[in-house]
């Protein structure tokens, strides 16, 4: 069976899953006139990408409290916008990481254009959102622990995970820019973020400008290992010469009339 067909019969098991909230293996072998080896490689692989349990005899859906999306909010015009620009550095078949949080989620939407995407991420529903893009991106999980705070899977089996890859780009938002540092941030765990900072060529950081400034005690990402910040035109122009003054490349996407 061609890798289509598989993907095809993922979903379809994701959509009895969700229908049912458990299935079993035999069920699956004999709905999808297959062998029972084949589905428990299927279970095994959506498992592996976060997307149910495997329990003796078949699968359980994840439970809901680490499926619930912060972002549950619609995403703001001025994250779209940023998603828009940042969006433009992504070529057909590139291989990109996609960190938790609502602004990156805003680049979802735009990734619908791109063909032979490879998408790693440690959020469960940025994969979940990804698995409905008619293109199709390739999905790759980190897993690991999960985090509440973040609602992102950490720790280190996802940074071995990380390691076993290498990607063209790393997209990621901050709580707050210090200008003579680099990405802070209010959480505490910020390991996972420099080892996808390590296995990407390119780390692209997509943040409002209001956070420009920002100095909170977590330093995230230090500026040499940023390539490129996505923020919007009302950032002051001494604090684009400050971070330029870094050697990073500022994108200001134009807000227009948005507030």
């Amino acid at each position: 069976m061609n890798k289509r067909n598989t993907q095809q019969r993922r979903r379809a098991i994701l959509d009895l899953l969700n229908l049912q909230g458990e299935v079993s293996v035999e069920q699956l072998a004999h709905h999808f006139e297959t062998s029972e080896v084949t589905v428990r490689k299927d279970l095994a692989a959506l498992e592996n990408n976060g997307l149910l349990l495997r329990r003796y005899g078949g699968a359980v859906q994840v439970p809901h409290e680490l499926i619930q999306e912060a972002a549950v909010e619609k995403v703001s015009e001025r994250k779209q916008i940023l998603a828009k620009a940042a969006a433009e550095l992504i070529r057909d078949h590139n291989r990109i990481i996609l960190d938790s949080g609502s602004t990156t989620a805003a680049l979802l939407p735009e990734l619908s254009h791109k063909q032979g995407l490879v998408v790693m991420t440690n959020s469960l529903s940025i994969a979940n959102a990804l698995r409905e893009l008619e293109n199709e991106p390739t999905l790759l999980m980190t897993g690991g622990s999960w985090d509440p705070q973040s609602e992102a899977f950490q720790g280190q089996l996802a940074e071995q995970v990380l390691r076993a890859y290498d990607f063209d780009q790393l997209f990621i938002g901050a709580d707050g820019i210090d200008l003579q540092r680099g990405t802070t941030t209010f959480n505490e765990l910020t390991s996972l973020s420099r080892v996808m900072a390590e296995v990407a060529r390119e780390v692209v950081v997509m943040v409002e400008s209001d956070k420009i400034g920002r100095k909170i005690h977590n330093l995230e990402l230090p500026w040499s290992s940023i390539k490129i910040l996505v923020t919007d035109d009302k950032l002051p122009a001494s604090a684009k010469q400050q971070i330029e003054q870094q050697g990073v490349k500022v994108i200001c996407a134009p807000l227009g009339s948005v507030e």
